[in-house]
């Protein structure tokens, strides 16, 4: 009798998981099931596609603020003299993009010198600033105003409205 039990046992084990495992490798996939998997496929590369869109456009917009080669080249100057450690440097880096939106790129630049770097730190040395501060220049890279301390988007906007009027009429 007790071989009996243990066939029975065996046989209840095995038979059912058998069965499962034998169906699924035979499985073939319907019309349905595979433009379902393809519709999955097409919204990842979307999404995938938009997400590195947008860090490559941040990265070339990032990597263009930093070149402060660019000042002196015919158009009015924000530079920022900034610290990436500093975190009133973020907030008024933060302020000062906002402001900027509000001019078109011929009108006005806007650049970062990062004062952890070589030019950054000669660029403020030039000057005689600190972190915390903008630079207001003409076309030619000759300094017309200086912002010192943290300044909400509001105060930027007037303040770089009249660098730009200023320089304009010379």
């Amino acid at each position: 009798m007790k071989r009996n039990k243990r066939t029975r046992k065996s046989k209840k084990k095995h038979s059912p998981q058998a069965s499962i495992s034998s169906e699924e490798p035979n499985k073939k996939t319907s019309r349905r099931d595979f433009f379902a998997s393809l519709s999955n496929v097409a919204l990842a590369t979307a999404v995938g596609g938009g997400l590195t869109w947008y860090i490559v456009d941040e990265a070339c917009a990032t990597t263009r603020e930093h070149d402060l080669t660019r000042i002196g080249n015919g158009v009015a100057t924000v530079v920022q003299i900034h610290d990436p450690q500093c975190s009133v440097c973020a907030a008024l880096q933060k302020e000062a993009r906002d402001a900027m939106s509000n001019f078109d790129d011929n009108e006005l630049q806007y650049l970062v010198a990062n004062i952890r770097q070589q030019k950054g730190r000669a660029l403020a040395n030039k000057h005689g600033v600190q972190h915390i501060t903008l630079l207001l220049l003409d076309g030619e890279g000759n300094r017309r105003g200086v912002l010192v301390g943290p300044n909400k988007s509001a105060y930027l906007v007037a303040a770089f409205r009249n660098h730009v009027s200023r320089v304009s009429r010379r």
